[in-house]
């Protein structure tokens, strides 16, 4: 088994589930953990995996963002047409639904900084991890 596969083994389904939470579409997590790990490939040596990785698919997720905005636009319009389709759940999923969509609001309205933070942590990095991955000092 070389390095990559094992970083892929130990840490893609994490960082799936990161992109996933931080970007709204399972497929484009996919996509983004894909070519973070096309990057580890191109590393002689990494220091902190774990870090790194969360480091380089955040930043990938910043220069998609910067480049497409249309696309990030367009996905959100077909998610609300779709809800608009949707027919009207049973009152405790309409509870649950109401929960998550209180949570989801509670957590975009966080600075960036701290939703990343949030993120990762809930990924189980621990705190020298996530200041590693977001250029931050441990006690920030």
């Amino acid at each position: 088994m070389t390095d990559v596969d094992r970083l892929f083994r130990t840490y893609n389904a994490a960082l799936v589930r990161y992109l996933t939470r931080r970007l709204g579409d399972r497929d484009w997590a996919e996509e983004v953990a894909q070519e973070t790990f096309v990057r580890a490939l191109r590393q002689t040596s990494i220091q902190n995996e774990r870090a790194w990785l969360f480091a380089v698919a955040t930043n990938l997720v910043r220069d998609e963002a910067r480049k497409d905005m249309r696309r990030r636009k367009h996905l959100a319009l077909l998610a609300e047409e779709e809800r608009d389709e949707m027919v009207e759940p049973e009152e405790t999923t309409l509870e649950r639904a109401q929960e998550a969509a209180m949570a989801r609001k509670a957590v975009d309205g966080l600075a960036e900084r701290d939703r990343l933070a949030l993120l990762m942590r809930e990924e189980g990095l621990d705190y020298n991890e996530i200041a590693e991955a977001l250029q931050l000092s441990p006690g920030s």
